[in-house]
This record gives C-alpha cells, structure tokens and sequence, in this order.
C-alpha cells in the first residue's frame, strides 16, 4: 500500500457519523405519520373519501415493504453508494409528483416511489450502523420523527399546503452528501443477482400489503406466491432470500416481534387521534400538540433502552417488549380517556422504536457476516410491513 492510496482506503472504510445516520432514516416516518392529520382535508380538495385519501398512506406502505428487500439486494450486489444513489434519485422523483400533481392517483404513485427511496435509505441508515449504540440513534430517530410528524405536517399544511406535508420525507436527501463520502461501493453478496426470488418476494410482499384491504383474494395471492417462493428457494438456498435466515430462529423471533410492534405503533398514530376527536371533541392542532410528547419522549428514551438492554437476555427481552406492546393496544383500544389514550401511544412509540433497535442487533448477530445486508433487509422489512398494516387496519375498523 502506498501512501497516496492509504487515505483513499481508510476514507471508503469509515462511515458516516451516527447524526447523519439519524437524518438519512429518520424521515421514512413523515411519510408514514404526517398525513395522520390532514387526511380528511386531503380527501375534501380532491373530492373523494377519506378511506380513498388513505391510498397514499397505503401507497407508502406498499413502497417501504417492496422497497426494504429490493434496495437490501441492491446493497449487496451494487455496493452501498449505488444504492444510496438510486434511493436519493426515487425520493427526489417521489417529492416532485407530490409537489406537482394534486392527482389521487398520482399522489399514490408518488407515495409508493418516496416509499421505494426512503425504505432504501432506511436499510443503508442500518446496513452502516455498526454498534448498538448507532443502531439506537438511527431507531430512535425514526420514532421520533414519527412522534413530531402529526404536528409538522398540520402545521405545514396550514402554513403551506398538504402537498408540501406529502413531500416532507425528502428531507432525508439533506443526509445523503455527507453519507455518499463514505459510502462503499464494493458489493458484499457472492452470488449473482437472484432476479427471480426478487421477483416473487416483491409479489408476496404486494399481496401482503393489500391483505388488510381484499383479505381473501390477496391473502390466496399470498400463499400462491409464498408456494412458488418456497420451491424457488429449494433451488437457490443462497439467492435472495438466503434460507439461512428461514433456518435461524433468534432471526425469525426478532423480525416476527418487530412486525407486531410496528402494527400496535403506527395504527395508534391513526387511531388515537381518531378517538380523541370523537371522544375528548379536540381538534387537528390539539391532537398534534397533544401527541407529540408521549410519543417524543417514548422515541427519546428509546435510545437509552437499546443500548441498555444490549447484554440481557433473550427471555428478558422478549417478556418485557412483549408486556408492554399488549399494554399499548390494550389502552388504546378500550379507553375513551384522553391522560390514557396519550399514554398508550408513548409506550407503543417506545417499545417499537426500542424493539427495532434490540431485535434488529440479534437478528444481524445471529446469522453470517455475508448476510448482514440481506438480514437488515428482511428484517427491516417485516417491521416496515407493520408501518403498512396498522393505519391500514385502523382505517377499516373506524370506516
């Protein structure tokens, strides 16, 4: 090694600092929690229902599902600076039609390609996250973004449009500059590019999304694919979805647990406020104010949690976040109280932000070094899934 390569190498093998981290991931939840506010002024300017209006919700969610695993294979084949580069330019893309064309069907497009860019950014947020420690900030910022982005996107919306509150997870690209410096553009996976196992996984995970919506006919979709998954998977064990994953149970509890988190959380973001209106009578801008503190706090102490709980046990762990997700859902499906309706959402923002960052830990600590990307995609991935699932779950049952 000479002296002029040595510093080009050692810049490659950094990464970033943990903020840049925070700000690169952060953001997925504005496009997940901000509209949870606006959604009925949304659907009065566009002249249709509000369950309607809850597609560019779902079209995120359908980008942050499909995208988790695309862009994780992306990582390991193109290396991570091409990943941040094609998630940067689908955000941006995402920003501009949201921005521009005041379209349902258009906003929805825009919201499944945001969704595809900041579910990459996401995964490469955590792919560079090397210590508990990181993996905390970089979790707690997603629940702390989500915690402010009822509010932010009211207020946005009153001072510049709902357009503008569509558009606010292109402030992760304020991130991306400092992380491209030291992105590595080696790729990390052997094998060549599964495109087939992409293909059916992309397909189970679209059914997946539209289960809470068509149960029956997407939940036939569901199996129909996993089958031919499953067949593909007997044939390339190493492709896509390394079986090694599906063989290893603390990777398989983690990503399971984190789903189920990820439901309780992201539904209370849409059925709390719900509640509240109908029960306390306050309105958007109280809600907003309302909710940001529990569910701040809840994000903030997460942080804390992830790095505290690092050497317990795997029993501890499971019993405790298990506990307080039940709580959660519990208080806040049955009480019309408002001090209980706040508090159920501060516990379920902080035993999923905490959980994400725990689980995502064990879940990569537990299978080979190769498959750390598709580890982090898989499992970033089924928690994602429940970012889908829950506002989708809360639509149908207050509709």
């Amino acid at each position: 090694m000479t002296a002029a390569t040595a510093p080009r190498e050692e810049t490659v093998s950094r990464a970033p600092s943990a903020p840049w981290l925070a700000l690169l991931a952060g953001p997925l939840s504005f496009g997940i929690a901000a509209p949870a506010l606006i959604l009925s002024r949304v659907a009065g300017d566009l002249g249709v229902s509000v369950a309607a209006a809850t597609w560019i919700v779902t079209g995120f969610g359908l980008g942050i599902a499909v995208g988790t695993p695309l862009l994780a294979g992306l990582i390991g084949h193109r290396g991570v600076r091409a990943a941040l580069t094609t998630s940067a330019g689908l955000v941006l893309l995402g920003v501009v039609l949201a921005v521009a064309v005041p379209s349902l069907p258009v906003l929805a497009a825009a919201g499944v390609i945001q969704g595809l860019g900041s579910a990459g950014l996401t995964a490469i947020a955590m792919n560079l996250a090397k210590s508990p420690r990181v993996m905390g900030l970089v979790t707690a910022a997603l629940a702390v973004f989500g915690a402010t982005a009822p509010l932010v996107g009211s207020l946005l919306s009153d001072a510049v449009s709902w357009q503008a509150t569509l558009a606010l997870p292109g402030v992760s690209l304020l991130a991306v500059p400092a992380c491209l410096r030291f992105a590595p553009t080696a790729p990390t996976a052997r094998e060549g590019f599964d495109g087939r196992g992409a293909v059916l996984l992309t397909a189970v995970v679209t059914a997946l999304v539209f289960v809470p919506q068509w149960p029956v006919v997407a939940g036939a979709c569901v199996v129909a694919f996993g089958v031919l998954l499953g067949f593909h998977l007997r044939m390339r064990p190493n492709g896509f979805v390394p079986t090694v994953l599906l063989r290893t149970p603390r990777f398989l509890i983690s990503s399971g647990l984190a789903f189920a988190l990820a439901v309780v959380n992201f539904g209370m973001f849409y059925g709390v406020p719900i509640q509240l209106a109908k029960h306390a009578g306050w309105s958007a801008s109280q809600i907003g104010i309302a909710m940001l503190w529990p569910l701040l706090l809840g994000g903030t102490v997460s942080w804390v949690v992830v790095t505290a709980t690092a050497r317990l046990r795997m029993g501890v762990v499971l019993t405790g976040f298990i506990a307080a997700g039940v709580t959660a859902a519990l208080l806040g499906l049955t009480s019309v109280n408002p001090v209980v309706l706040l508090v159920a959402p501060g516990i379920s923002a902080l035993t999923a932000a905490s959980g994400q960052g725990v689980f995502a830990v064990r879940a990569t600590a537990a299978v080979p070094d190769e498959r750390r990307s598709a580890a982090i995609g898989l499992f970033t991935l089924c928690y994602l899934l429940g970012a889908a699932f829950g506002p989708a779950i809360v639509a149908l049952l207050a509709g």
